[in-house]
C-alpha cells in the first residue's frame, strides 16, 4: 500500500478548535463494515449500537503539561516535547525543535530551571537532564495541543478525556473526549461493560509517515499496560469495542505478545490480521497518519474513503477536538483470527506464534 493512499482533501474550516459543548452532542457516524452502511448519530447515542455482553475498553492515560520553551547559551529558543521517563535518575526523552541546535552537554534554562542535554537518541528526540523534570513540567510546562489547534488556557483545559487517571501521555486519546458520565451509565445500561488499558501516547501515535511505501513506517514504541481484571472482561466479551486507535494497538499488542505490559511498537495497516476488535469508536484523522492506516484495516479502506468523503460532504469536524465514527463488525469480524486473549508470553511461545 502507498502512503499516498492515505491522502485526502479537507477544507481547513473543518478542522475543529474546541470540542463539542456538551462533548456528547458532537456527531457520530456509523459505520457498519459488513453491510457498508453509513449512518449519522449524536454521540450520546453511542449506547445504543452496545449490546448486552460487550466490553467498551477505553484508555486511563493522562496528558501531561509535556511542552516546555527553554532556552539555550545564548539566547535561544528551544521546544521541548517531553515524551517519556528514562529509567529514572531524572533523565527523559523529549522532542527537541530545532533538534540541530542541540549538542550533548549543552545547559538550557526554563525560567531559571537548568537542564543538561544528554545523548542524541534520534529521529529529533534527545535525553534531557535535570532533577524532578516532571515537578518542572507541572510548573512551568504547557499541555501538548497539536499544532493545527490554537493554542489558548480555554483548549489547553480542555484537551484531557472524563476518565484520565494514570499520567504519562504526550498526546491525549482523543476519541474519549466525547464521553460523558451520562455516555457511560449508558453503556452500562445496555449491559456492556466498561473496562480500562493504559497506553501512553507518544510519537508512535502522532508521528506522520514520510515512506513512500506504508510498510516501510517504523513505529516508536509507546508504554502499555492491561489490568488483568480488564484481560478477563475482554476474553470474555462478546464484543469488544475499543475506544481509538491507542486501545486498538494495546488490546493487539497484548494479544500478539501475550504481555500485560511493556512497549508496542505495532504498526497496524491494511492486510493486518486483528485478533481481538469487534468495533471501534475513533475520530477522523490527519492524511498520512498511522490512525487513519488503522481506520482502513480495522473497516476497510474504501468504505473508510466513502466515510471521510462523506463526512467532508456533511461538514463533521475533524482531528481532535472534533466529531466521532463508530466502525461495527470490522477487526477480527472481518476475518481477523481468535484472540486467545488471557494466554501468557510462554504460551504463545510454546504455541510457536
Amino acid at each position: 500500500m502507498l502512503t499516498s493512499e492515505l491522502d485526502y482533501e479537507l477544507p481547513e474550516r473543518l478542522i475543529a478548535q474546541k470540542p463539542a459543548s456538551p462533548r456528547d452532542s458532537s456527531r457520530l457516524m456509523v459505520v457498519d463494515a459488513e453491510e457498508g452502511s453509513i449512518s449519522h448519530h449524536t454521540f450520546r447515542d453511542l449506547p445504543e449500537s452496545l449490546l448486552p455482553g460487550d466490553a467498551l475498553v477505553v484508555n486511563e492515560t493522562k496528558v501531561i503539561p509535556a511542552r516546555l520553551e527553554a532556552k539555550r547559551p545564548g539566547g535561544g529558543a528551544v521546544e521541548l516535547l517531553f515524551l517519556r521517563e528514562l529509567g529514572g535518575g531524572g533523565s527523559w526523552e523529549a522532542l527537541a525543535r530545532p533538534s540541530k541546535r542541540m549538542k550533548p552537554g549543552m545547559k538550557l534554562s526554563a525560567n531559571g530551571t537548568e537542564l543538561e542535554v544528554g545523548e542524541m537518541i534520534g529521529d529529533g528526540r534527545w535525553e534531557i537532564k535535570g532533577g524532578d523534570i516532571l515537578a518542572t513540567l507541572h510548573e512551568l510546562g504547557h499541555m501538548p495541543l497539536p499544532p493545527y489547534i490554537e493554542a489558548n488556557d480555554e483548549a489547553e483545559g480542555l484537551y484531557q478525556t472524563l476518565y484520565a487517571r494514570n499520567p504519562g501521555s504526550a498526546a491525549a486519546p482523543t476519541a474519549g473526549f466525547h464521553f460523558t458520565e451520562g455516555v457511560l451509565d449508558g453503556v452500562r445500561e445496555a449491559g456492556a461493560e466498561v473496562a480500562e488499558v493504559t497506553l501512553h501516547v507518544g510519537t508512535g501515535t502522532f508521528t506522520p509517515v514520510r515512506s513512500e511505501k506504508l510498510k516501510e513506517h517504523r513505529m516508536h514504541s509507546e508504554y502499555y499496560s492491561v489490568p488483568e481484571d480488564t484481560a478477563r472482561v475482554v476474553e470474555g466479551a462478546n464484543r469488544v469495542v475499543g475506544v481509538g486507535t491507542t486501545v486498538a494497538r494495546t488490546l493487539e499488542s497484548r494479544a500478539a505478545s501475550g504481555k500485560d505490559e511493556g512497549e508496542s511498537d505495532i504498526f497496524i495497516y491494511p492486510g493486518y490480521e486483528w485478533r481481538v476488535l469487534d468495533a471501534l469508536v475513533t475520530n477522523f484523522h490527519l492524511p498520512r497518519s498511522t490512525l487513519l492506516a488503522l481506520v482502513m484495516s480495522f473497516g476497510g479502506k474504501e468504505l473508510v474513503r466513502e466515510a471521510y468523503k462523506e463526512a467532508v460532504r456533511e461538514e463533521y469536524r475533524f482531528y481532535s477536538f472534533g466529531d466521532a465514527m463508530l466502525v461495527l463488525n470490522g477487526g477480527r469480524r472481518r476475518g481477523g483470527s481468535a484472540s486467545g486473549f488471557l494466554a501468557r508470553d510462554s504460551e504463545i511461545r510454546g504455541r510457536g506464534r
